[in-house]
């Protein structure tokens, strides 16, 4: 992997690429992916994560090479469950929305301004986008069923914290995968000394198996009533700044980092509330349900490269 990433970049010039040769690099089921491929996804994955450049180029195109295999491999997936890779110009319009506003730009105008610094343009996200857009619908129909959510207990939680502040978190993660439970601990401490010397969010897009690798592990603000017992009892005492130890859950080690915390009344529709609770635990689940058939698919699929 090393040898050919490194081959990668020497044939890749940043500022010629119309000069570049298309090279097959990977033939997943005759999905392929070119050298171009990957070299678009390496300025997808910086427009979307600006503290990657603190990053080397050959780790950079290793972390664009892995995504853009997961995105194939979910393209040929979904061609089996849809007869068109395509969703309603509406909703698409509401995703685009919210990765441009998650890079703090108004507008879709701002946004494909900010794109051309890295050569690319709003159609070429379109596809990306949709992509993981069926994707998420596909886990839903396929195990949608098999998400339980305790909304009596959550009801309660709520109700008790009517009548007091409530701390809200600006949390980063990383959530890794090991072979067995003594290697928890090792991961961590790799990952640590990662964290230490590039930064949180490089690391995040090193090592996360999450959705938000992509973004540098950032899942924004939640409040404390939204967070499980375990991960809030390995956050309650940490500082801004501060990473937590390694959280044990079903579909992988996560890690958190505070970005910031802040506390406010609780005058909130409790309703409101509920259906915020009940959307990030299902969210939760349904990232889990994700990861475990993307590697049993991933699994059967001849792959060539």
């Amino acid at each position: 992997m090393k040898f050919f990433i490194t081959i990668l970049i020497m044939s890749l010039g940043f500022n010629s690429l119309q000069a570049i040769e298309t090279k097959i690099i990977y033939n997943i089921q005759n999905e392929i992916i070119t050298n171009i491929d990957i070299k678009n996804e390496f300025k997808y994955l910086l427009a979307l994560n600006n503290s990657l450049k603190e990053l080397n180029k050959e780790k950079i195109f290793e972390i664009a090479n892995e995504s853009i295999i997961r995105e194939k491999i979910k393209k040929i997936e979904i061609s089996k469950n849809f007869k068109k890779i395509k969703i309603d110009d509406e909703y698409l319009k509401a995703l685009l929305k919210n990765m441009y506003s998650g890079l703090g730009l108004k507008s879709s105008e701002e946004f494909e301004k900010y794109l051309k610094n890295y050569d690319l343009t709003i159609i070429d996200l379109k596809e990306k986008i949709t992509i993981n857009a069926l994707w998420n619908e596909m886990i839903i129909k396929k195990y949608g069923s098999q998400i339980i959510i305790n909304e009596d207990k959550i009801k309660k939680k709520i109700e008790n914290n009517v009548k007091q502040k409530i701390k809200e978190y600006q949390l980063s993660e990383i959530i890794y995968e090991v072979k067995n439970k003594e290697e928890i601990k090792d991961k961590y401490n790799e990952i640590i000394k990662d964290i230490n010397e590039i930064g949180f969010q490089n690391s995040a897009s090193i090592y996360s198996i999450s959705e938000t690798a992509k973004t540098g592990g950032d899942i924004g603000w939640i409040s404390e009533n939204s967070l499980n017992d375990k991960v809030k009892k390995n956050i309650s005492n940490l500082d801004i700044g501060e990473v937590s130890g390694p959280i044990i859950l079903s579909n992988g080690i996560l890690i958190l980092k505070i970005i910031n915390t802040k506390k406010s009344d609780i005058n909130f529709d409790q309703e409101a509330e509920l259906k915020k609770f009940i959307n990030y635990e299902r969210n939760r689940q349904l990232n889990q349900f994700s990861k475990i058939y993307y590697n049993k698919i991933k699994k059967n699929l001849e792959f060539d490269g």
